[in-house]
C-alpha cells in the first residue's frame, strides 16, 4: 500500500486546564496508570491537596487521582438529567 493511502495519525494535545479554584466544578480527567495505560474520571472535583485530586462520580465512588499522573484535564457542563425508564 502506498504510503499516501495509509491513516493520518493525529497527535492528542493534553492539557491540564484545572486548577484548584475548580473544586466544586465537574471535571473530566485524564490519567496515566501505573501500567502506562490511560484512563479517563468524570465527576465533581471534591478536593485538590497535597498533590491529589478527589473526584466523585456519578455513582457516588471518590476516586483520587496524584497530581503527578495527571496528563489532561478540563471542566465540563453539568451532567445531563437521567431519564426515567
Amino acid at each position: 500500500m502506498s504510503s499516501q493511502f495509509a491513516s493520518p495519525r493525529f497527535a492528542a494535545r493534553l492539557v491540564v486546564a484545572i486548577s484548584p479554584a475548580d473544586v466544586g466544578a465537574r471535571v473530566s480527567l485524564r490519567r496515566r496508570l501505573q501500567t502506562g495505560e490511560y484512563s479517563d474520571v468524570v465527576g465533581i472535583l471534591e478536593a485538590w491537596s497535597e498533590g491529589k485530586l478527589r473526584v466523585r462520580r456519578r455513582t457516588g465512588e471518590i476516586v483520587e487521582v496524584a497530581e503527578a499522573a495527571l496528563v489532561a484535564g478540563k471542566t465540563v457542563p453539568p451532567a445531563p438529567e437521567r431519564r426515567p425508564r
